[in-house]
């Protein structure tokens, strides 16, 4: 597995973090971009300029939006198992009318 370092910078603060694999970098760019502008929405709203405090904060306001996420990932999986109940209770009334049709077109000329 190839290892290589990339250098980011969150937060006025540059890192140097090792990447395993063929991660993408562009990826990478735009997780660090969104994690460096959560954390100046933190710094405005907290009017603080403890590092330490605004990583936290961003940390716990990431974590919320992960938790709501899965929570509506949750609910839309409820919502298609019902649904495919449904189809799948529909499809049986169709092969039932189906059957039906079948034995009344035995009848016609």
């Amino acid at each position: 597995m190839k290892e290589k370092i990339l250098e980011i910078e969150i937060f006025g603060n540059k890192y140097r973090i090792y990447v395993k694999g063929e991660e993408d970098e562009k990826y990478i760019s735009q997780l660090t971009s969104y994690v460096d502008q959560k954390m100046h929405q933190v710094a405005q709203k907290s009017r603080s300029s403890d590092l330490a405090k605004i990583a936290v904060l961003t940390a716990l306001n990431i974590a919320d939006e992960l938790f709501v996420a899965e929570n509506r990932i949750d609910q839309l999986r409820e919502v298609i198992d019902r649904m495919e109940r449904e189809l799948a209770q529909i499809e049986d009334q169709v092969r039932d009318h189906d059957s039906e049709f079948d034995a009344l077109e035995k009848f016609t000329p």
